[in-house]
């Protein structure tokens, strides 16, 4: 893997002088390839992190598993396509196993999300059978820890 897409994916916060400095590259030539990354298409943006559990107006994300059949033509673009355009779905990724997709839903409550799958995601043509999976809590999310580590300090007592 690329070791300056891997510094930028790790935080985009760093300076290309701080990134020039860790790989030992010149600051020229740092600016240049993100620029080009960028322009290729490779780097399609930046975003912060946030533990959404610290937030008061928070939301609900599930995962949402679709079985689909693909069609001839387009085979899963088509459907993947289709996907992406509602509002609610913030990512889409194409799958091997059970499952063809697994979606990334986002929604106010649990019953809108489950309303999202009922009405719009199952009624579409192709769509096989789906899978809900509500997200209760984040441990860590792209590799960034979101818990304090003194949650998870051993609380039992030893009682003799």
């Amino acid at each position: 893997m690329d070791k300056l897409l891997k510094l930028l994916s790790t935080n985009s916060e760093f300076t290309t002088a701080e990134i020039a400095t860790m790989l030992g590259e010149p600051e020229d030539y740092i600016k240049a390839q993100i620029k080009e990354y960028e322009s290729k298409g490779i780097i399609k943006g930046y975003q912060a992190v946030v533990n959404w559990e610290e937030v008061e107006d928070s939301y609900v994300e599930a995962l949402i598993e679709l079985k689909v059949t693909p069609k001839k033509e387009t085979g899963f673009d088509e459907m993947a396509e289709h996907c992406m355009a509602f509002d609610e779905v913030e990512s889409v990724y194409l799958m091997a196993g059970g499952y063809d997709f697994a979606l990334i839903v986002r929604g106010e409550t649990m019953q809108e999300i489950a309303m999202f799958v009922a009405k719009k995601l199952s009624t579409m043509d192709g769509v096989v059978s789906t899978g809900t999976h509500f997200m209760l809590r984040r441990y860590k999310d792209r590799g960034m820890t979101l818990t304090n580590s003194e949650e998870f300090k051993d609380r039992r007592s030893l009682i003799l």
